[in-house]
């Protein structure tokens, strides 16, 4: 069974909770929907001379495009869509309400080439292993969606160049392991890490560790992970990045020193505390397939 990397609260980024909307920076917020994260970039109007821009990264769980939506509008103000919605992949917790939206707000929609064929109702994702992890959540892995989603009508590939669309001074990192296609997001201006399920705070497999949030660095819920060595170097990556903020798809926001040092340990020992000893990809990844990466 995998290991925990604890930190402890000072590494928690601090926050202002706005409706349940944690704001972790000027232009960055998370809102948790019941085991995932969503999150917003750009500045509230109010902020930025009376205009509204910006863009939602992922799409929760199925139901949720209402509390994704209002917390949007309280945000940015009413009748105000983001630019687009960048996805770090497509399982059913980033992508559950992900249609909803965009027949709402009619946006682009960019995930990375390797991604798109869970996106264009081609190809579902291969069944997930509920004996590695441990844990009511990975136990009851087998009953969520693998897909496919079917948003072909907005789909876009991540620009080639690196840039995130809608987010000037980001960059997109193919992070591949946890799914083919997986992306995080990088300012080297502050030093700020959206990594999607690359490497996560929480041990997602655990139903009690997604109620309580204890800060926690993991690698990728790993009953969805299908290729762990492949994980095992995006999550080294990310952690030679030195971020000073980090943002995942699940659990808290970290900041900070003893952030950095649970990032570095968990990457450096991969193969020990996030690694399964035993499992069905652990030995033979699945759906793994070579990718270019951005430039970052």
């Amino acid at each position: 069974m995998a290991k925990q990397v604890p930190v402890d609260d000072s590494a928690l980024a601090p926050d202002t909770d706005d409706d349940g909307m944690h704001l972790v920076a000027a232009d960055l917020a998370y809102k948790r929907l019941l085991m995932v994260n969503v999150v917003y970039f750009g500045l509230p109007a109010a902020s930025n001379n009376g205009a509204a821009n910006w863009v939602l990264i992922d799409a929760g769980l199925p139901g949720t495009a209402g509390q994704i939506a209002k917390a949007a509008e309280e945000h940015f103000g009413r009748d105000v869509p983001p630019t687009a919605i960048v996805m770090t992949h497509a399982h059913i917790d980033h992508a559950g309400a992900l249609e909803t939206l965009a027949e709402r707000w009619q946006v682009p929609i960019y995930a990375h080439e390797l991604e798109l064929r869970y996106l264009d109702g081609s190809t579902s994702y291969p069944p997930p292993d509920p004996s590695v992890g441990g844990g009511m959540m990975a136990l009851t892995s087998p009953m969520l969606s693998r897909g496919p989603v079917d948003v072909r009508r907005w789909l876009q590939p991540l620009p080639a160049d690196g840039a995130v669309p809608g987010m000037p001074g980001w960059r997109w990192i193919h992070t591949p392991g946890h799914t083919p296609g997986h992306v995080s997001l990088w300012r080297t201006s502050d030093k700020t890490l959206v990594a999607g399920d690359a490497v996560i705070t929480t041990k997602q497999e655990s139903a009690y560790a997604v109620i309580t949030q204890r800060p926690e660095l993991h690698g990728p819920p790993a009953y969805f992970t299908t290729d762990w060595d492949a994980a095992r170097e995006s999550a080294r990556r990310l952690a030679n990045l030195a971020p000073e903020l980090l943002v995942t798809g699940h659990g808290r926001a970290l900041a900070g020193d003893e952030m950095r040092t649970g990032l570095d340990k968990l990457a450096r020992d991969f193969d020990h505390v996030a690694r399964p000893r035993h499992g069905k990809y652990v030995d033979q990844p699945r759906d793994t397939a070579p990718g270019r990466e951005s430039g970052a």
